[in-house]
């Protein structure tokens, strides 16, 4: 060999070494070098946690669907029991393990996580823009990065049986009046009105965030309660908690004992009317009971104001800051803000997109999803009051509790609920 060509040959070489030396992060994933957020041939394992142990086989047809591009990308959906996950995330991480992408509790309780350096900042993730602030903040920490990408916008409201309906007369109300009129008619009926238990705390939680703002004024008290113009000793908020428990005489018997499988099964077996609850439960309900027809309404309201329909960011993705593939979890999280992903979320888990602009063929889906857009107020306890020791919200459930055991008055649980929140709420610390 001829030594221009030695020395030709030899030049390759270096530059090929000098390019396979630039191709891989910080985790030791090979990167192709003409699209970086793609990995090569070398597979990359990620694993992905969350609550929703029901989502299982939805999730499965996410990730086939994100293969179809991102083939080299394997990821494992290992979800834990929603009442578990919060502790077995928390320890996980600390400890500096836990999955690569995690589904992250929405507003405080993620935050914190994020605050904590247990979270990767998402700098720079493409697709974020498409998001509104409002649902960003859900997963924004202290510093003002981004943490998550927002999944789903979930809501509370009335879902109720067409059939009972149909076959009492009955119509969606528009007042309070109206509403305890239709609860009336239906315990005469001997049917149960609304099933409800008081055996999990959280049951009473969302149903006040449903209940509540048709009491204390909806979005207007909200903001004047967030900026220390008022607190939870007020009448307003103390009415709210009246009329949970005037509502007390409609909920089936032994209610005090009943929790989310009784209530639930109340409903899908058509004992109950009525289900004060999550959109979320909207296939649960249909994989129970495939026959059963039912609706729902937004809440009227008892001071003059319009129904409302309650919402919030019910959880983001986000990946683990000791993960080894973040540029791959990170790649599985631009996925996750396109409208591809948006509309097979849409139509799979029957769930409101987090992507504006995301519509379905389910005709109730895509009713709430209208509702949510004309007439929605927060759910005041989830995006503002869980924080503190126990949080307010925590407080919120158990003095609830307290109150259907005949152990104490609205006045004393609003108080109790007020004490919390004033030791760490900065706007009532003034």
């Amino acid at each position: 060999m001829k030594k221009s060509n030695k020395w030709w040959l030899g030049s390759l070489l270096a530059i090929i070494l000098v390019v396979s030396g630039c191709s891989s992060d910080k985790g030791g994933e090979k990167k192709n070098v003409s699209n970086p957020g793609e990995d090569t041939a070398e597979k990359v394992q990620l694993t992905m946690g969350s609550w929703r142990t029901e989502d299982v086989d939805k999730y499965k047809k996410v990730i086939e669907k994100f293969n179809e591009q991102h083939p080299n990308i394997e990821i494992k959906f290992s979800p834990s029991k929603n009442t578990e996950y919060n502790t077995i995330l928390n320890t996980a991480l600390q400890g500096g393990e836990g999955p690569d992408i995690f589904h992250l509790r929405p507003y405080t309780a993620g935050i914190t996580l994020a605050d904590s350096g247990y979270v990767e900042p998402l700098d720079g993730l493409k697709g974020l823009d498409v998001f509104p602030e409002s649902s960003l903040m859900a997963s924004k920490g202290a510093d003002g990065k981004q943490y998550g990408v927002p999944l789903n916008i979930s809501t509370t409201q009335m879902f109720y049986n067409k059939k009972i309906f149909k076959d009492l007369g009955l119509e969606e109300p528009k007042t309070w009046g109206e509403f305890i009129e239709m609860n009336e008619k239906l315990l005469k009926e001997k049917i149960i009105p609304i099933a409800l238990g008081s055996k999990e705390g959280w049951l009473l939680s969302a149903a006040h965030g449903m209940i509540g703002p048709a009491h204390y004024g909806g979005t207007d008290f909200v903001e004047k309660i967030t900026e220390g113009e008022t607190d939870f000793t007020s009448d307003e908020f103390v009415n709210s908690l009246k009329a949970m428990n005037d509502l007390s005489k409609y909920f089936p018997a032994n209610y005090e004992g009943l929790g989310m499988e009784d209530v639930r099964t109340l409903f899908f077996t058509e004992e109950a009317a009525m289900f004060p609850m999550g959109s979320w439960e909207i296939e649960v309900l249909r994989e129970m009971n495939p026959d059963l027809d039912f609706g729902f309404f937004p809440m009227p309201s008892a001071v003059g104001k319009e129904p409302t329909i309650t919402t919030w960011v019910d959880g983001s993705f986000a990946i683990n800051a000791n993960s080894k593939h973040k540029e791959s979890a990170k790649t599985f999280l631009e996925f996750l803000t396109t409208e591809e992903f948006g509309q097979l979320f849409t139509e799979e888990f029957k769930m409101i997109s987090a992507i504006p602009g995301i519509t379905t063929n389910d005709e109730l889906v895509n009713s709430l999803s209208k509702a949510v857009e004309e007439r929605p107020t927060p759910y005041m306890f989830v995006v503002h009051f869980t924080g503190g020791n126990p949080s307010t919200k925590a407080t919120l459930e158990t003095e609830l509790q307290g109150m259907y055991l005949n152990k104490q008055s609205p006045e004393e649980v609003a108080q109790k609920v007020q004490e919390n929140a004033a030791t760490w709420y900065e706007p009532f610390k003034k």
